[in-house]
């Protein structure tokens, strides 16, 4: 995240993040300088992001973390950001909580179309010329066949008005693919040792 921040984020700019399920966007966020907004819906989650970032940065230089659903507490926010950044929970490859608008305890329709729904608000609150980027992997269903994540994640910022802009590959788990490979390939599943790092531009219409 700190690259990222270098390359899409004007210094000091204000970045949010709409699925703040852990402590470190938010931490290094604030510790070069930038001002970090995060949601997450769940309490305990917030609580430790919060205990971890007064473990590491100065008391008056904490991120702004909200607790609750995004897709409702964006329609509250006012204020324009420079760089929207996030890694969401990829479907329901892990649930993390019963709670009901927790997108990763949802079926896929109702999890894209939650998972849109904050993406355009996301989106809407960027300044123009300004950037937006996921981190995302494709996930399998329960026969084993991919469901097609990135691409729905692509057309979702797109029909934010976003242009789809920069792609990049983060590299994962490469020592241990070996190891997994034979097992995987009992079913002829490739081992995954990537993730897409999906950029999108807000362009200005004027």
């Amino acid at each position: 995240c700190e690259v990222l921040y270098h390359w899409f984020c004007p210094d000091g700019g204000d970045i949010l993040d709409p699925f703040a399920g852990g402590s470190v966007r938010g931490i290094v966020a604030n510790y070069l300088g930038y001002k970090y907004t995060g949601i997450d819906i769940r309490q305990e989650q917030i609580d430790s992001n919060r205990e971890q970032g007064l473990d590491i940065l100065e008391v008056e230089n904490q991120p702004n973390w909200y607790v609750g659903n995004s897709d409702k507490i964006l329609n509250n926010f006012n204020k324009e950001f420079d760089f929207v950044f996030s890694c969401p929970p990829y479907a329901n490859l892990e649930v993390y909580s019963d709670l009901e608008g927790d997108v990763s305890n949802m079926n896929y329709d109702d999890f894209m179309t939650a998972y849109t729904s904050i993406i355009k608000k996301s989106c809407a609150l960027l300044k123009p010329n300004s950037y937006a980027c996921f981190v995302v992997g494709e996930v399998r269903d329960k026969k084993g066949n991919y469901i097609g994540f990135v691409p729905d994640t692509i057309r979702a910022f797109e029909n934010a008005g976003m242009k789809y802009y920069n792609e990049a590959i983060l590299l994962t788990a490469i020592a241990s693919a070996s190891m997994r490979a034979n097992g995987n390939m009992k079913y002829q599943k490739l081992v995954k040792v990537h993730q897409n790092v999906l950029v999108f531009k807000k362009e200005n219409n004027e």
